[in-house]
């Protein structure tokens, strides 16, 4: 039987942030309440039919965690993201090892997972991922450093590269 389940949480930046688990996995989140546009990112494989209140708690503590500076905190949920082929996932993984506080460019993040000169095939690795915050891809920016997209804008990407930022250095 499959158990899914959706919260929604303020985090310490002030925006909504919602979560959507499939039995023990994140499938969908981000800075929105509305769950329809969580759910269409999903792929048809893993995309519930419904969800009910209540992700999995301990995902909503790990997201706290974060809020108050550990970093590593999301490190140990499981995300589970499915395309129609191994390039996405595997570039997917790779974004969960970007370090937090020490962003990377596009072309950067592509070479980490086999493609030289990548920088839009890094972009639209970010694009296409539906487990904001625990596939960190608000980790990647241009090569001049400026944020370049982000789903759920710029500002927000800033602010919490700048999060990121702030405790990396705290922790060190």
């Amino acid at each position: 039987m499959t158990t899914t389940g959706v919260t929604a949480h303020t985090t310490a930046l002030g925006e909504p942030f919602t979560v959507v688990s499939v039995d023990d996995a994140v499938v969908a989140s981000g800075w929105t309440e509305d769950v329809d546009e969580l759910l269409a990112l999903v792929h048809p494989r893993l995309r519930p039919d419904s969800v009910h209140d209540g992700a999995l708690p301990a995902v909503i503590e790990a997201v706290r965690r974060y809020d108050d500076g550990d970093l590593g905190a999301l490190d140990a949920v499981t995300v589970s993201q499915r395309s129609n082929g191994a390039f996405l996932e595997t570039a997917w993984a790779e974004l969960r090892r970007v370090a937090p506080g020490q962003p990377l460019s596009y072309r950067d993040f592509a070479t980490r997972f086999g493609h030289e000169n990548g920088a839009r095939v890094g972009a639209q690795a970010c694009s296409r991922n539906a487990a904001a915050l625990f596939v960190p891809c608000h980790r990647i920016q241009r090569t001049d450093g400026s944020m370049g997209g982000f789903r759920y804008g710029i500002e927000l990407k800033r602010r919490l590269q700048a999060h990121e930022t702030h405790h990396a250095r705290h922790a060190a």
